[in-house]
């Protein structure tokens, strides 16, 4: 990988006066023109990881940079807020109902003080996320859109202003089937045409499937497994990445896992590998008899240094 575009080392964001560890000890890189798919359940630590990386969420330890630059405070963060535009889940949120489709991607360019003139601008973003003729939507109000639609308003706003990574919350979760790929080919074309990184929070296999180049895990605030997309999604080794996917359809060759009990509560977390209390290697007992279930239930692993491109933190795979 070249200079990557977002570093993140060791980050920590803690919540309740620094009882609750929303994300715990989290390191990644993002290449230009790379897309990673952040994976997980609910309350992993997914979305609060992007919301630090725009300045939403401070850090309680370890930095950021974007394009070599510490993401810090004031000045420096409007500056980054132009490089680092997010996408939320909800379009029909995000956007102002008393605004024009015009000023919610006039408002973007205005702040930033874009130069060009405005409304070629404005017709040029709307027209690139797929909003063609933009002379028909330039008068129109979100609640005259469909939800695809609105989606796409928040992507031409965005892009307006030429970002170098797109912070993509369940980008697509919100939308009908029919429209969920469209969404992502416009995205991944402007990776594809504009060199774009993406960073998508995803609980959708197969969205990472479809747009991600690699795929990282989380589970209770930690990445426990990164790597290309294809090697983690067709040969995971994580017992937890192997439960997501064996519900997954498209997925073939692995026995189907439902998970015990709901993922534990931050505040109290489990000793060792906090994936054991509901690890099937425990449960089933093989963790035992690979004489690694001392360490499961002591030994807090992070993932594996840096000695290839898919990287896992289990002690069953280091047995």
């Amino acid at each position: 990988m070249s200079e990557p575009v977002l570093s993140v080392t060791n980050v920590q964001v803690q919540f309740g006066g620094g009882s609750v560890r929303a994300v715990d000890t989290v390191s990644l890189e993002v290449g230009r023109g790379e897309v990673v798919a952040l994976v997980g359940e609910s309350g992993c630590g997914k979305t609060t990881l992007i919301r630090s990386i725009i300045g939403l969420e401070p850090l309680a330890a370890g930095s950021i940079a974007v394009e070599g630059r510490p993401v810090g405070r004031g000045r420096g963060l409007r500056a980054l807020r132009r490089k680092v535009q997010m996408i939320f889940q909800d379009p029909t949120g995000a956007l102002n109902p008393r605004h024009s489709i015009y000023e919610a991607v006039a408002e973007g360019l205005r702040i930033h003080k874009v130069k060009g003139h405005e409304p070629t601008l404005v017709a040029e973003a709307l027209a690139s996320a797929g909003l063609r003729p933009p002379e028909r939507y330039l008068r129109r109000f979100p609640h005259e859109l469909s939800g695809g639609q609105r989606q796409r308003v928040l992507i031409a706003a965005a892009m307006a202003l030429g970002p170098t990574l797109l912070l993509a919350d369940e980008p697509v979760a919100s939308l009908d089937a029919s429209i969920r790929g469209e969404i992502l080919a416009l995205m991944r074309s402007f990776v594809d045409t504009r060199g774009v990184s993406i960073v998508a929070v995803t609980h959708d296999l197969g969205l990472a499937w479809n747009i991600a180049d690699r795929v990282a895990v989380m589970y209770l605030g930690r990445i426990v497994e990164v790597g290309p997309t294809e090697e983690v999604l067709r040969a995971p080794k994580h017992p937890y990445t192997q439960a997501l996917l064996s519900v997954v359809p498209e997925i073939e060759g692995l026995e189907q896992q439902i998970l015990t009990g709901e993922t534990p509560d931050p505040s109290r977390m489990p000793s060792g590998c906090r994936f054991h209390p509901r690890c099937p290697l425990v449960a089933s007992g093989e963790a035992e008899r690979l004489g690694i279930v001392d360490r499961c239930r002591g030994v807090d692993l992070e993932l594996e240094p840096e000695v290839g491109a898919h990287r896992v933190a289990c002690h069953a795979v280091r047995a």
